[in-house]
């Protein structure tokens, strides 16, 4: 099942994105763009196991929005996390405007689970 899959890599990725963060960034980084990484992380991991929600409900029912909120989520990891990644590492502020794209992506995510017939 993809989101089984998914949600296994995204979680790989937040715990090393996470541990890569504390040890290698923290000295590195202002105490602004090290909450900005943080950030990135925390919705990583809230979104990453919401793919394994999405994997479960899958299984409830054949309703395509389930599968369309783990793309949703998927997407917004991606353009949410990815572009505080990106943003915290270069301070290149031409990435904080690609982050309300991913926080779209995640609200879509919630309401096209909030309205599948599971």
């Amino acid at each position: 099942m993809i989101w089984i899959k998914m949600g296994s890599l995204m979680m790989f990725c937040a715990v090393a994105l996470g541990a890569f963060g504390s040890h290698m960034l923290r000295s590195k980084l202002s105490e602004h763009y090290f909450d900005v990484f943080q950030t990135g992380i925390f919705y990583h991991f809230i979104h990453a196991l919401a793919l394994f929600v999405v994997a479960w409900l899958a299984t409830q029912g054949v309703d395509p929005k389930i599968n369309m909120a783990g793309w949703c989520f998927t997407v917004g990891i991606v353009f949410f996390s990815g572009s505080l990644y990106l943003l915290a590492t270069t301070q290149m502020k031409i990435f904080g405007p690609i982050t309300p794209i991913g926080g779209l992506s995640f609200l879509a995510g919630w309401l096209l689970l909030f309205i599948s017939k599971v």
